[in-house]
C-alpha cells in the first residue's frame, strides 16, 4: 500500500466496512476506500461533480492535463487513459470488497469523493459507507454492476463524450478492462488455505461480464485469455504499444498526429 492512503482512519466508519476495505487494501493501492474521518481531506470533492454533462469543467480540465502529460494532440486518447484509470479504482473497490468481504461498499457519488493526486491513481474516500451484504449469483452480480456501471461509469461515460468525440463502445470496452484487471489481481491474492475466493472472483467477474453494457465486450472469460473487442488508443500514446488484452493481434503503426515526447509509465492517465 503506498504511504499516506491508509484505508481507515478514525471510528467514523460503519461497523463492518472499515475492517473489509482494510482487508481489501491489502491488495494494492488501486484497492483503497478511505473510510471515517480523515485528516487531509483537502482536495476531495464529491464524485458526482466529475459526471455533470451541463456543467464538465472539473472532467474536461483533467483530460487536458493528461493530454499534456502524456504528450498527445488527441484529447480523446487522454480521455480514454483516464476514464480506464478511474474504471480501474472503482473495480477494485467493489469487486474486492465483493470477493474479500462479501460486502458491497455504498459508493453512491455525491458522498463518495475524490481527489487526483500529483501522480498515481485518482484517491477515493467515503466517510460512511453503507454495506450490502452480496454472494456471487445473480442478485450479488447486479448489486455490483449498479455500484461501478450504475451510478459511476455509464454517468462518467456521458460526461467523457460531452468533453471530447469518443464511441460509447470505446469506453464500455475500457471498463470491461478495467474490470478484468482488478479480477487477475485478486484472483493473485488468496493464501493458501482460501481456494473458494478464486471461483468467487471468477463467478463475479464472468457474471458483470456478461451484464448490461460489459455485454460483448471481450472473447473469453475474465479469467482466461481474455481480448476486448474494442481499442482503448494507448497505442497511441508514444511508445504506449499495445495492452495484454488488445483487440489489435499485431501492433498498430504510429499515428502521425502525436508529438514525440516522454513515453507513458501506465494507463491510468496520470503519471
Amino acid at each position: 500500500m503506498a504511504s499516506g492512503r491508509q484505508p481507515l482512519s478514525g471510528s467514523a466508519a460503519r461497523p463492518g466496512v472499515g475492517d473489509a476495505m482494510a482487508r481489501v487494501a491489502e491488495v494494492g493501492p488501486y484497492f483503497v476506500l478511505r473510510t471515517g474521518a480523515i485528516a487531509d481531506g483537502a482536495g476531495f470533492r464529491p464524485l458526482v461533480e466529475l459526471y455533470d454533462r451541463a456543467a464538465p469543467d472539473a472532467w474536461a480540465a483533467r483530460v487536458e492535463y493528461v493530454r499534456g502529460r502524456l504528450r498527445t494532440d488527441e484529447p480523446r486518447v487522454a480521455a480514454s487513459i483516464l476514464y480506464l484509470g478511474v474504471a480501474s479504482r472503482l473495480w477494485s473497490v467493489a469487486l474486492g470488497a465483493a470477493v474479500l468481504g462479501r460486502v458491497v461498499p455504498d459508493l453512491d457519488p455525491v458522498r463518495t469523493h475524490w481527489r487526483f493526486p500529483a501522480s498515481g491513481a485518482i484517491e477515493l474516500w467515503a466517510p460512511d459507507p453503507i454495506p450490502t451484504p452480496v454472494l456471487a449469483n445473480r442478485a450479488g452480480i447486479d448489486r455490483v454492476y449498479a455500484a461501478v456501471m450504475t451510478a459511476h461509469l455509464v454517468p462518467l461515460a456521458r460526461a467523457t463524450r460531452a468533453v471530447v468525440p469518443i464511441a460509447e463502445r470505446l469506453l464500455a470496452g475500457n471498463a470491461a478492462s478495467a474490470l478484468v484487471g482488478a479480477a487477475r489481481v485478486l484472483h493473485r491474492h488468496p493464501a493458501p488455505d482460501e481456494p473458494e475466493l478464486v471461483t468467487t472472483t471468477r463467478s463475479f467477474a464472468d457474471g458483470l461480464l456478461a451484464t448490461g453494457l460489459l455485454r460483448g465486450s471481450g472473447l473469453h472469460g475474465a479469467l482466461g485469455a481474455f481480448r476486448r473487442t474494442t481499442c482503448c488508443l494507448y497505442y497511441r500514446i508514444p511508445g504506449g504499444g499495445t495492452c495484454g488484452d488488445c483487440v489489435f493481434h499485431d501492433k498498430p503503426p504510429q499515428p502521425t498526429r502525436v508529438r514525440i515526447g516522454s513515453s507513458a509509465r501506465g494507463r491510468d492517465g496520470a503519471h
